[in-house]
């Protein structure tokens, strides 16, 4: 094998880990229906990590906006004591925060399954 070769096969290996580990459940996080998410959310702390446009599009009664990009920075915000409902328009992002969240030290995790996009009750908008 010519060190192109090499270098091209490690850079594909490496692409491929990394989409894995991107699009990987994150563990420990717990997936909650909207009734579950409902029958607990007032006891948790409720994070919209969409983008401030869009959470000011609408967004689920209680839910404070801390967009995944700023979620490493804004952490301390919440509180490890009460558990943290997460959602995003799907789950991708949530997933991303979650990541975040358990890498500092939260443990009490929980993201809304199918996330904003499926959500059917009220919702406020600003």
């Amino acid at each position: 094998m010519t060190p192109t070769t090499i270098i091209t096969i490690l850079i594909w290996v490496a692409l491929i880990a990394y989409i894995v580990w991107r699009f990987m459940p994150v563990r420990g996080i717990k997936q909650l229906s909207q009734e579950d998410f409902r029958a607990g959310y007032r006891k948790a702390q409720i994070v919209d990590v969409r983008e401030t446009q869009e959470y000011k599009g609408g967004h689920i009664i209680g839910a404070r906006n801390i967009p995944v990009g700023q979620m490493k920075m804004r952490a301390r915000e919440l509180r490890k004591d009460m558990p943290i409902y997460l959602y995003c328009q799907g789950n991708m992002r949530s997933s991303q925060a979650a990541k975040v969240l358990k890498k500092a030290g939260y443990t009490d995790i929980y993201q809304l399954k199918g996330g904003f996009k499926q959500w059917t009750g009220k919702i406020k908008r600003s």
